[in-house]
């Protein structure tokens, strides 16, 4: 199968983990958001969202959605679980992961940027106070929502909610949140990052980084 992805994208950093964890081969197809490539007439045809990831199954089945993605990996090859059996216990998982997934990335990704920059004239400054802003109200609301343990979020193993906040903070040390109110979610971040699957999804260790500018 094939992954388009972007090698900084959030989004694309969790579905890379949740294919490396499963033990799911994937060839990597680079697309260049800051060049446009999303917007390209062969890209927007296979994802009329022009965004990453993409997942094209061996059939030639096309997956968009990052969440989505990762649901249908989870049913499909169900083992290591993303996601507890029990009703309350995944509802729980689902909730945390959503905080950054839901809430927190639709406001601060590129799009929203560009948007913020062409139609009002943000500045850089005004970028980065925007940026934080949200990310720093989704830490808050997260570090409530985790409970009291050691290791990852919910369980002995990696799953849904570490994935989608391991993601996030790239973006949080990326544009400097001070994370010290959020031990949980640092701790988190630690444990996965110890991870060789999760580990090898980072986005500093993508083929496209190599590229960037």
């Amino acid at each position: 199968m094939k992954l388009y992805s972007y090698w900084r994208s959030t989004t694309s950093f969790r579905v890379r983990a949740a294919l490396n964890l499963k033990g799911v081969a994937y060839d990597t197809m680079p697309v260049d958001l800051l060049a446009g490539a999303q917007g390209s007439t062969d890209y927007a045809a296979l994802n009329p969202g022009k965004g990453v990831p993409t997942l094209v199954l061996e059939d030639g089945t096309v997956l968009v959605q990052s969440m989505a993605i990762m649901d249908y990996l989870d049913r499909v090859y169900p083992t290591p679980a993303l996601l507890p059996d029990d009703p309350l216990q995944r509802t729980g998982v689902l909730a945390a992961a959503h905080v950054f997934a839901l809430d927190v990335h639709p406001v601060n990704n590129l799009r929203t940027v560009k948007h913020l920059q062409s139609k009002l004239d943000a500045s850089a400054e005004d970028v980065k106070a925007w940026m934080l802003h949200w990310m720093d109200e989704g830490c808050k609301t997260l570090e409530v929502l985790l409970p009291e343990r050691a290791g990852f979020a919910f369980g002995p193993a990696p799953g849904l909610a570490d994935l989608c906040i391991t993601a996030q903070l790239y973006n949080a040390h990326r544009w400097g949140l001070d994370l010290a109110p959020y031990p949980k979610i640092r701790r988190i971040e630690a444990a996965c990052l110890e991870v060789p699957a999760i580990r090898a999804a980072h986005p500093d260790n993508q083929p496209d980084a190599k590229d960037a500018t």
